[in-house]
């Protein structure tokens, strides 16, 4: 062997090994364990994750946008391409959710047990109480890098971090902050590295203000496409080619849009095996997009029947649909008019009161607005199906600072409407708007002593917020509930224009209606994102709105509630009405003592 040989052979060892792709090494070393799969044991990717884990990994793509549904195994991706980077990359990593309990529990529920079960992981971040104060639960050192989890909601989470590597869920969940869009200022922290990573994942909402959406548009827009069994043809699985027997869902298939063959659902498999992402705008390199509907998951719960099932019960309630439209088939929700028709909504009133409750009536909640010189309410009735009844609107007047106004509430609240079953119905809940601040306290005074009863102190916020949340701040007495008031209205609105869910009584006013309609959904520019909001139609009131808003809220809190049980209960009332034996409690002589 010559000199030649021997340099040759001697730079070749030096040579490292081609880079592995991220689906390999996921599938070679990441471990769910039992409490976070129903699959535990070493990962196992479908055949659609494979691309989207190699985009993650490939050095030559900056960006990966996802619009995805769920069922679709996304955690597990992210999480295990945070164990790829640590592992074998390792750089500032940041990951960023929409709020701190979600960042809590996706450190505890997922990165902590599947490192724990990933020999390649175990030990690598550390003890969150190593005693030190390096780390944190949510703040990991490891060689060569850091992890930090922070929530999009404080712009003082995004300020003080910089990162080579960011990956964000959920971003269409996350809320305009007062510094601007959470991932335009995460992105930011990523500037100072020529190759930096960012990585978006979402299930979008609205269509017209979806961040997810809006970053999938800028991308090379990869759609997933599988053969059809018979022509073989290439083709996306889309809602419009699940069919099934009318009035059999459970028995829905796939119709090939090229020959209209119909396949069932026990080929799914063979055809997700076989199926291949396509960019549809290959010409951009820098930007890997994916587009993600659940019809391709291989789960036993995301059968084509089980779907089909779903969107049956979720066709008549518009909200409903808007979740199956936004988490099954990874589409972002659009409205059908920008205003409500009042008009059309009071030819739809019923011969229903709250003298004479409709049969399918088993809970009443009431939503009370405060003005500056009376009470009003508006009581719902809700069916065991979701379907809603306003009952009726009721005015207490008199000023909010006088006894006799609140003491004439409590007396409403405390009424008992006799049901077609022979029992009476009482409110369940009732949610009192403490917002003004002029009558703040009173509001507090006259719920906080009624929280048995569930009188709720609310206070109504915008943005994208829960629909109500319990919060307790320093010197009260009580509990606060915020209500999230925008997400109640998009619920609302789209109730009201798709479909007859929302039902009606023939005794409230055609002001009441007029007031119901009283704001349209926008879409306004905010730090230069489009951010959809409800704005007042000039001259029109808005305290039947705002009442409905707060009765719906009221009802979320109803979650233990037993149906059966209530049934029962109003059919014979001489059984519930008995008095309760309370247990004889001997006290100790001990216990004075």
């Amino acid at each position: 062997m010559n000199i030649e040989d021997i340099t040759r052979n001697a730079l070749a060892a030096l040579r490292p090994p081609p880079r592995q792709k991220l689906s390999e090494w996921i599938e070679g070393n990441v471990y769910l364990p039992d409490g976070v799969s129903a699959l535990p044991g070493l990962v196992r990717l479908w055949p659609f994750q494979r691309e989207i884990a190699d985009a993650i990994g490939d050095p030559a793509i900056e960006r990966v946008t996802l619009v995805k549904a769920v069922r679709c195994g996304f955690t597990t991706l992210l999480t295990s391409a945070i164990g790829s980077f640590i592992a074998n990359d390792p750089a500032p990593i940041l990951v960023v959710l929409p709020t701190e309990a979600d960042c809590r529990s996706y450190v505890v529920s997922d990165i902590e047990p599947v490192f724990a079960a990933s020999p390649v992981l175990a030990g690598v971040l550390g003890d969150s109480t190593d005693g030190r104060g390096r780390n944190t639960l949510l703040s990991r050192l490891f060689p060569g890098g850091s992890l930090k989890v922070v929530a999009a909601k404080a712009p003082r989470n995004l300020r003080g971090h910089n990162a080579r590597v960011l990956l964000v869920d959920e971003v269409d969940a996350a809320e305009i902050t007062a510094e601007g869009p959470p991932v335009a200022l995460a992105e930011r922290r990523t500037l100072s590295f020529p190759d930096r990573r960012i990585i978006i994942g979402s299930t979008p909402v609205s269509e017209e203000t979806s961040y997810v959406l809006r970053s999938y548009a800028l991308s090379d827009q990869r759609i997933f496409e599988v053969p059809c069994l018979d022509c073989r043809g290439l083709n996306e699985i889309q809602w419009k080619d699940i069919q099934w027997p009318e009035g059999q869902p459970h028995l829905a298939h796939y119709v090939c849009p090229s020959c209209g063959s119909v396949i069932d659902e026990r080929h799914k498999p063979e055809m997700v095996e076989a199926g291949l992402w396509r960019a549809t705008r290959p010409e951009v390199t820098d930007h890997a997009g994916f587009r993600l509907n659940a019809l391709v998951s291989l789960l036993g719960n995301a059968s084509w029947g089980k779907l089909a099932t779903e969107f049956v019960t979720a066709k008549s309630d518009a909200g409903m649909l808007q979740v199956f439209v936004n988490t099954i088939l990874a589409q972002g929700w659009r409205e059908q008019g920008e205003e409500i028709d009042d008009a059309a909504l009071a030819r739809r009133a019923e011969p229903f009161s709250l003298d004479m409750l409709p049969e399918e009536v088993l809970a009443i909640t009431a939503g009370v607005d405060v003005q500056r010189d009376r009470l009003e309410a508006t009581l719902i009735g809700h069916s065991r199906d979701n379907a809603m009844f306003i009952l009726g609107h009721v005015v207490i007047w008199g000023l909010p600072d006088h006894d006799t106004t609140w003491a004439a509430l409590d007396d409403l609240l405390k009424t008992r409407f006799q049901h077609p079953y022979g029992g009476k119905l009482a409110i369940d809940a009732a949610a009192v708007d403490s917002g003004d601040g002029l009558s703040m306290e009173r509001v507090y005074a006259f719920c906080w002593p009624r929280s048995s009863r569930r009188v709720l102190a609310i206070k109504g916020v915008a943005g994208n917020r829960p629909f109500i949340e319990r919060t307790r701040q320093k010197n009260m007495r009580g509990a606060l509930w915020i209500v999230g008031v925008d997400g109640i209205k998009a619920h609302l609105a789209a109730r009201l224009t798709r479909g007859t869910s929302i039902r009606f009584s023939n005794t409230l006013p055609a002001s009441w209606y007029e007031q119901l309609a009283s704001e349209r959904a926008v879409v306004r520019f905010t730090m230069g994102q489009p951010k959809r909001r409800f704005e007042r139609i000039p001259g029109r009131q808005a305290e039947a709105l705002d009442c409905t808003v707060y009765a719906i809220a009221a009802r979320q809190i109803l979650t233990t509630l037993n149906w059966d049980a209530r049934v029962e209960a109003l059919r014979n009332p001489e059984i519930t009405a008995a008095p309760v034996v309370r247990p004889r409690v001997i006290r100790s002589a001990w216990v004075d003592s």
